[in-house]
């Protein structure tokens, strides 16, 4: 097997990208049944969603990228992270013997379980970690009601 070589054209990087997925079959235990979304979807970050009773708090992985290769928009219902992961520069003097991380454009849609307040909503990015927090709107809003005796 030969080395994957950067100065490849840039179908290649696809190649190399199918190739470790048959890799991956061969190397995990029943691997096979296991969905391979990064062969047909490539990258998408891991986010987490956080409900409580004022605010919906999500945080999305995004190592490697700066905040400025990062979008945050709201429509509806919708939370929308789009995004580039940017290669490296080249580097001819080296080969690589295996390539799994996934560079380009990225879209992340998450449904809000509740209506927000899509003015109000605040993105932060730390330590390769994108925190949005979306306060809710007042209706959304669970009221307590005074049950009255008569």
């Amino acid at each position: 097997m030969s080395p994957f070589n950067w100065g490849s054209p840039p179908h290649f990087s696809e190649l190399g990208r199918i190739r470790n997925e048959i890799n991956r079959l061969f190397e995990e235990p029943f691997g096979f049944t296991t969905p391979a979304t990064a062969l047909y979807e490539g990258w998408s970050p891991a986010v987490d969603v956080y409900e409580d009773k004022d605010k919906i708090t999500v945080r999305a992985e995004m190592p490697g990228l700066k905040k400025e290769d990062i979008e945050v928009s709201v429509v509806g219902d919708t939370l929308m992270i789009t995004g580039e992961r940017k290669q490296e520069e080249e580097r001819r003097e080296e080969n690589t013997y295996r390539a799994e991380r996934y560079f380009g454009r990225f879209q992340r849609s998450i449904t809000l379980p509740t209506l927000v307040e899509s003015n109000k909503i605040q993105a932060s990015y730390k330590d390769g970690v994108l925190t949005i927090t979306c306060p809710k709107s007042e209706e959304a809003k669970r009221k307590q009601i005074e049950v009255k005796t008569s």
